[in-house]
Formats: C-alpha cells, structure tokens, sequence
C-alpha cells in the first residue's frame, strides 16, 4: 500500500473504532431509537457497514476493468471537496440512498457481531489497498450516489468523513437516550 493510501486507511481505522466504541458503550441502549423513524446506534453501525461493504465490492469490480477507467478531471477533485465539506457540516443530515437503506433492517444484530463482522471487511478493504495497482491511483474508481466518480483517495477521503459524519449523529443519540 503506497503511504498516502496508508495515511487514509489508519484515519478510517482510527475513526471506525472511535464510532464502534461510542456504540458500545451504549450497552443495551445501543438497539433503543431515540425516536420515530430514526436509526439506533447499532443501525447507524449497520449502515456504515453495509456501506464500506459495497464500496469494497464495487472497488474490487472496477479494478478488474482497467482499461475503462477514465483519469480524475479537475470537477470530480471539486466534487469530492464538496462532499467532504458537506459531510463535515454539523447541521447538515443526509438520508441514506434508497438502496442503501434497504440493505439496512430495522432491527440491527448485535454490536459484537458487527465488530467481527466489519473487521472482517475492513481487512478485506486493507487486502484490495495493498494490492491496488498504481496506475488506477488517479482513475476514477467508485461511483458516489451525489457527486458522481471519485478515485481511491477520494473514496477513503470519503469514506473517513462518512465515519466522522456518523460520530455526531451517535452523539446525538447518545444524548437522547440516556
């Protein structure tokens, strides 16, 4: 894994754990909503997990089709630093895309199965990033449903605010509950 590639992966660790600690340490309250039509903790967790999943996925398909892949144009850099903002605003919310939030049940299994779980995606994640090859660094590889194209910087970049974004939400249903 090349170093900038590897300064964003710890990011995404550190920042995974972070959340699945704050989860945590909900104990049973992590399953209760803090209200109608919101998402629990462990939801919140199972969102991000199915996410991180499906980006691996797409990742994995889109390496495999080299040649197609266009190179990242100056609109996709500002596209990306738009979302990054976007993500990083504390009163901005997002609902989850249709299809992802249909990947996410309304009863969430338990933390400890999503920790497991996850870590087994994530080294999965950790195994495509060593092996990613260097020519696709600046190619446009996974699709974001709101600003289109990003390469795999931008995708970590991404994937790193998606966590974070997701950290405030937790506390605020850390708030709420307790």
């Amino acid at each position: 894994m090349n170093h900038r590639l590897h300064i964003r992966f710890e990011q995404l660790e550190q920042a995974t754990n972070r959340l699945l600690d704050m989860a945590q340490a909900l104990g049973e309250k992590a399953h209760q909503s803090p209200g109608t039509g919101q998402w629990s903790a462990a939801q919140v967790v199972q969102h991000l997990l199915v996410a991180e999943t499906g980006i691996g996925q797409y990742i994995s398909k889109k390496i495999q089709q080299e040649e197609g892949l266009r190179k990242t144009s100056f609109l996709t850099f500002v596209r990306s630093r738009v979302l990054r903002l976007a993500l990083r605003l504390p009163f901005l919310r997002f609902k989850a895309p249709k299809y992802l939030a249909a990947l996410t049940p309304e009863t969430a299994p338990p933390l400890p199965e999503l920790r497991t779980e996850w870590q087994r995606v994530r080294r999965q994640l950790e195994q495509t990033l060593n092996e990613f090859p260097s020519p696709l660094l600046n190619r446009d590889i996974f699709k974001h449903p709101r600003s289109g194209m990003l390469n795999i910087y931008q995708t970590l970049d991404f994937m790193v605010d998606h966590v974070l974004h997701h950290q405030k939400q937790l506390e605020r249903i850390t708030k709420a509950v307790k």
